[in-house]
């Protein structure tokens, strides 16, 4: 069910994502022409926070673990006997439907301005992905088996798999995009990226990921909403982020007294 937000339409969010993505890249230009990074004050360490588009992209890998990670547990406790975790273990669908919209940003954005930079580096995250296809697959097939061992299995091969790819981009792939790659050309690839996230189901990733990532990854993603969407958008955004968090809304106000 795609979820309506409490200021705007979703269809009136939709048709701004587009705009964020191109204001996204305009103000990383003018950063980078400043020779600066988004500075923002923290007011719980009382220093200056830097948030770049980065730390969005580690901030969706984090739930990306948090999520297997719950699954597979559901999967082996399952596997052993308790009733009662068929929702849980039924997550994967969502959590691989997201995965592949990221895969695919990733090999036609983050990937080819890779390459320039230090080619043939992406070559073996490619073959990744297509081993995290065929994980899913497995998974897929042997819940629709209803074997619950074999389901445990495969839950456990495609949570080993992907965790430890996403430690290698964290520490290795993401670290030379970061490094090696301006602002501006970051935001042009992040943009693109985010555009392949159906419009629609925007909300929906909102309310997947916000209950599964930390404090810092909520401020982080909210702090680069805030600065690249238009007002309205925002607006929207905001009300699907504070009924994905509930009671957390106030630690979130907390660190961005802007809210």
């Amino acid at each position: 069910m795609v979820m309506r937000t409490g200021v705007i339409g979703i269809d009136r969010v939709a048709a701004v994502v587009g705009f964020a993505n191109s204001h996204l890249l305009a103000v990383l230009e003018f950063q980078a022409a400043n020779r600066r990074q988004a500075l923002f004050f923290n007011r719980t360490t009382e220093c200056v926070l830097m948030v770049t588009p980065v730390d969005g992209i580690r901030a969706v890998h984090n739930a990306f673990r948090q999520d297997i990670q719950r699954i597979d547990a559901a999967a082996l406790d399952s596997a052993r006997g308790k009733e009662g975790l068929a929702a849980t273990i039924e997550r994967f669908r969502f959590l691989n439907e997201v995965l592949v919209w990221h895969a695919e940003g990733e090999e036609i954005a983050i990937f080819p301005a890779l390459e320039n930079v230090a080619p043939l580096v992406a070559e073996a995250y490619v073959k990744d992905h297509r081993g995290l296809d065929s994980a899913f697959d497995e998974l897929s097939n042997s819940y629709s088996a209803q074997d619950p061992l074999r389901t445990a299995r495969a839950t456990a091969a495609f949570r080993f798999h992907l965790t430890l790819h996403l430690y290698k981009e964290d520490t290795h792939l993401y670290r030379i995009f970061n490094e090696r790659i301006s602002l501006p050309e970051q935001g042009k690839a992040m943009g693109t990226m985010a555009g392949k996230i159906p419009q629609e189901r925007f909300p929906d990733v909102v309310g997947w990921m916000f209950p599964l990532i930390g404090h810092e990854d909520r401020e982080n993603m909210t702090r680069i909403w805030q600065m690249v969407m238009p007002a309205p958008a925002f607006a929207g955004v905001k009300e699907n982020i504070k009924k994905a968090i509930g009671s957390d809304w106030a630690e979130l106000t907390r660190r961005i007294p802007t809210l």
